[in-house]
């Protein structure tokens, strides 16, 4: 499950108005808001809808002690694939370093 924590950094690191992130989750900014703060704790429906659309945007969730024993939980923003990133070394080969 997804904490109050999460949801309010991952909305800060998306840059978004609660406004838009209800619209991706189909929320009300005012639901939003409480999960946010921690006045409401929401049910596994809700933070699993705010789970697939953080996720959808870029988010990727941790729980606590996966990225580092002893650290609670957290998140990262999954960074987007460009255009031309070129090969990676140990895909190199005869054919296609040139």
């Amino acid at each position: 499950m997804i904490t109050h924590d999460q949801i309010r950094a991952a909305r800060a690191m998306l840059n978004l108005s609660l406004k838009t992130l209800a619209a991706e989750c189909g929320l009300a900014e005012a639901e939003l808001a409480a999960l946010e703060s921690g006045q409401r704790a929401g049910d596994s429906r809700t933070l699993e809808s705010l789970r697939v659309a953080f996720e959808r945007l870029g988010i990727v969730f941790l729980a606590s002690g996966e990225d580092d024993p002893g650290v609670g939980p957290g998140l990262r923003l999954r960074r987007a694939a460009t255009a031309d990133e070129g090969l990676r070394p140990e895909n190199l080969n005869s054919f296609n370093d040139g």
